[in-house]
């Protein structure tokens, strides 16, 4: 599922395939974007924010940006799109079959020098000035994969909502972003808090957020593991194990629905509050 490690991953691999080179054409099979013609424009890099993924570009010369259908751009423009539950870019050989899925899932595709990128059930997106990224990713909280990672402010927009439920808050993007299903999960595990309790009820409440920025700095470079073993089937402690020994007690792990989404606990080492 991707969360901010996966979107991490996929900038770092976009970034290493395309940064530096022009793009010799981009086809883009959303309505919005039809239009765009973004040959010879020169991929600067690729970054995560969150779970948003922005692949920044620089115009060629001022005096062939003419007819690129971006006019006015000499800051640059960057292609925002956003995985969601399903979406993934996929990078292949120039002349090398796509593979990532049926044809009608393709929203964008970019063509390199030496890669072609596919992105397969994009959402939201979008090709903005790069000076107004604010207005796709400026409401999200702090990147807890960001070098400057601000620990306090995302405390303060936490506990701003004491009232919301503890998992309900680890997965709004606007106190902290990068953490969905899996990561609200295990960490809820690690810190012994079901996931229909309010925030309140976590103990530790920066502890908290100092062990999501570990675990998702130690997953951004691997396949992802909470538990720390590299087994199949232990590579979480409580998510996607309905019905499973508990890792730690043994006792059946739980799932259910908490707001729009599935949640998985384990009943005797994350108690109801007062038990």
């Amino acid at each position: 599922m991707p969360e901010g490690d996966t979107v991490w991953q996929t900038a770092r691999r976009l970034d290493e395939a395309l940064a530096g080179r022009p793009l010799a054409r981009a086809d883009f099979r959303v309505p919005q974007l039809a239009t765009d013609r973004l040959a010879g424009w020169r991929v600067a890099g690729a970054v995560s924010r969150g779970k948003h993924l922005l692949l920044r570009l620089h115009p060629p010369a001022a005096e062939s940006a003419e007819g690129t259908g971006a006019e006015g751009t000499e800051g640059g423009y960057s292609l925002h799109s956003h995985l969601r539950m399903d979406g993934a870019w996929r990078l292949y050989r120039p002349g090398q079959r796509w593979t990532g899925g049926p044809a009608h899932q393709i929203r964008v595709v970019l063509h390199g020098a030496s890669a072609v990128a596919v992105g397969y059930h994009l959402h939201d997106v979008a090709l903005v000035p790069t000076a107004r990224e604010d207005t796709l990713v400026g409401h999200l909280g702090p990147d807890l994969l960001a070098v400057d990672f601000d620990a306090a402010e995302a405390l303060r927009r936490l506990r701003a909502a004491p009232g919301a439920l503890a998992v309900d808050a680890l997965r709004d993007q606007r106190n902290l972003a990068g953490i969905g299903n899996v990561y609200a999960a295990e960490l809820l595990f690690l810190h012994g808090v079901p996931p229909d309790a309010p925030l309140t009820a976590v103990p530790d409440l920066p502890a908290l957020v100092a062990d999501a920025r570990r675990l998702l700095l130690a997953n951004r470079d691997r396949r992802r593991s909470t538990t720390g073993s590299r087994r199949p089937d232990e590579l979480t402690f409580v998510y996607g194990r309905r019905g499973r020994p508990c890792h730690r007690c043994g006792t059946p792990v739980r799932q259910g629905a908490h707001g729009d989404r599935v949640s998985y606990w384990c009943p005797r080492c994350q108690p109801p509050a007062g038990s």
